[in-house]
């Protein structure tokens, strides 16, 4: 077997692949070079520089495994490997540590005002009482994120004597107590924190999470560090709260935009920023390097990857009667999770009718996937969805039943949090996902990309008219509205496609009108 390596990586990584394989190392190589040399080997290795274009997967012939030393894959056309059935492979617990001692780094460098001391001696002035600073110990620390990094965070932290509070909806109250974590809804966390570390991926219901409206929450004595991914800070918000003394001070790590040399951040001296420098120890990177050589070694041995990125492979007997059905467990999982309220503790996956004569791991994955992937960046697949629900501490049970009595066959999913339980149902009509429950009530949506507004209400006449006043006066448009009742003038779920994002504050009024108990904007 022969493996190429575009990309420096730490020789740990090399040495274990040359026990096993032939290893070239030819880094710095133009696009086209990489493409006329590719097709010779079996794996390709690399970091965040080379750019592996489904031209250069097309190339690679021969290609079994395509590995990234990091964490992130958004240099590699995963979608082109996985339609030739190449398998990808990260490294995600890689930095964990180096990132997390970063932000440990970076929060005591807050308390103690060592950057803006450092600064101020090295110019020539001695001015020992203008830094007055804190100690951590029994003070709050918020985490935002319990994950890898967060839990690692948490763990360094309690040595430190302080109190641990967390925000994570998708992990289990008995992971937290494990880690001695209290989990708190996140207002009140940003109420409570005297310092606030963020620790989750950069999504599309993320971005811009701490914000103008978030930071006026915050005591004017805390403190913010940013160590994920840029963008989950409003800058401009962050600088403004800062120079007004709405806050401390912050850290910041990561930006919106990187590289960058200028920033609102870089005006105020109680903003402390580096150079996205979390991963950057030499044993991060060794780690990362030693995690994907293992990769590849098991990929060429025929065993399964620990940390494959892309879909599963599902048998060609067995393709025509589950594929179709891992789009509908995808957006069931992605359903349940925006519609669940609380903690979640555990997930029952029910597979009714045809589908359950199969092995349904496929499908299990791409629940999890669903239901996870905006607050995990790493892909959910066959390979480590039980690992990643493991170590977020959720109990996932399967049941199967031949028979189903309204569809040929149907996938459920019910979550089970601190609040209650939320049940989603979808299955397959006329070869389109469709949802057809949603906790009590039975409906029939087509689910296409886009915003859905879920009312739960008591039945009255005017109600859809006053939600349509609302809606209008926003100049939001209603493509479509589904309503299931339980009984006439009784509880009813009303779902509304909508054309755009319904603004927080129409949300807000909606929720306002007489019986009307719930009101949830969900996008698939």
């Amino acid at each position: 077997m022969k493996v190429l390596i575009t990309d420096p990586i730490s020789n740990e990584g090399i040495d274990i692949l040359r026990s096993h394989a032939q290893v070239d190392v030819r880094t710095g190589l133009k696009p086209e070079e990489i493409i006329s040399i590719v097709g010779d080997y079996e794996a390709l290795l690399v970091r965040s520089q080379t750019q592996v274009s489904a031209e250069v997967i097309q190339a690679g012939r021969k290609l079994q495994v395509i590995a990234r030393a990091g964490v992130g894959v958004d240099n590699i056309d995963v979608e082109e490997a996985t339609r030739r059935g190449i398998v990808v492979v990260n490294a995600p617990t890689g930095n964990t540590i180096s990132a997390a001692e970063h932000t440990v780094a970076l929060m005591l460098a807050l308390a103690r005002h060592i950057s803006q001391a450092n600064a101020v001696l090295k110019s020539g002035v001695w001015r020992r009482s203008d830094f007055m600073g804190t100690e951590v110990r029994n003070k709050t620390l918020g985490i935002i994120g319990l994950g890898n990094v967060g839990s690692e965070v948490a763990r360094r932290a309690r040595g430190l004597e302080m109190k641990l509070i967390a925000y994570d909806p998708f992990i289990s109250v008995d992971h937290a107590s494990k880690l001695e974590v209290e989990l708190v809804p996140l207002k009140q966390l940003l109420q409570e924190s005297d310092f606030i570390t963020l620790h989750i991926p950069r999504t599309e219901l993320t971005k811009g999470l701490i914000g103008a409206k978030e930071l006026a929450l915050v005591k004017p004595t805390a403190y913010i560090i940013n160590c994920a991914r840029g963008g989950l800070i409003d800058e401009e918000a962050l600088a403004k709260a800062v120079k007004e003394g709405g806050l401390a001070g912050a850290a910041i790590d990561v930006f919106a935009t990187e590289p960058i040399t200028q920033s609102v951040l870089f005006e105020d001296d109680n903003i402390i920023v580096t150079p996205h420098l979390a991963a950057s120890t030499t044993e991060a990177q060794a780690t990362a390097a030693k995690e994907v050589a293992v990769q590849i070694i098991d990929v060429f041995k025929g065993q399964p990857a620990r940390y494959a990125v892309n879909a599963p492979f599902i048998p060609v007997e067995v393709l025509s009667v589950l594929a179709p059905f891992m789009k509908v467990a995808a957006t069931v999982g992605r359903l349940v999770s925006q519609l669940a309220e609380g903690q979640m503790n555990a997930i029952q996956v029910k597979y009714e009718g045809e589908i359950s004569n199969y092995d349904t791991s496929a499908l299990k994955a791409a629940v999890l996937g669903g239901l996870l992937e905006e607050i995990s960046e790493e892909r959910i697949n066959l390979v480590n969805a039980n690992l990643v629900a493991t170590r977020r501490g959720l109990t996932v049970i399967e049941q199967k039943e031949v028979t189903c009595e309204n569809y040929t066959s149907l996938i459920t999913v019910e979550v089970t949090t601190s609040t209650g339980v939320t049940t989603v149902a979808g299955t397959i009509i006329h070869g389109q996902s469709h949802i057809v429950r949603v906790n009590n009530y039975w409906l029939d949506i087509a689910p296409a990309e886009g915003y859905f507004l879920f009312l739960d209400h008591r039945e009255r006449p005017g109600l859809m008219g006053a939600v349509g006043t609302i809606t209008g006066d926003a100049d939001i448009n209603i493509s479509s509205m589904t309503v299931s009742r339980l009984k006439p003038r009784g509880q009813a779920l009303a779902v509304l496609a909508l054309d755009e994002p319904l603004p927080e504050a129409c949300q807000q009024q909606i929720l306002s009108i007489s019986n009307v108990s719930t009101v949830k904007l969900v996008k698939l």
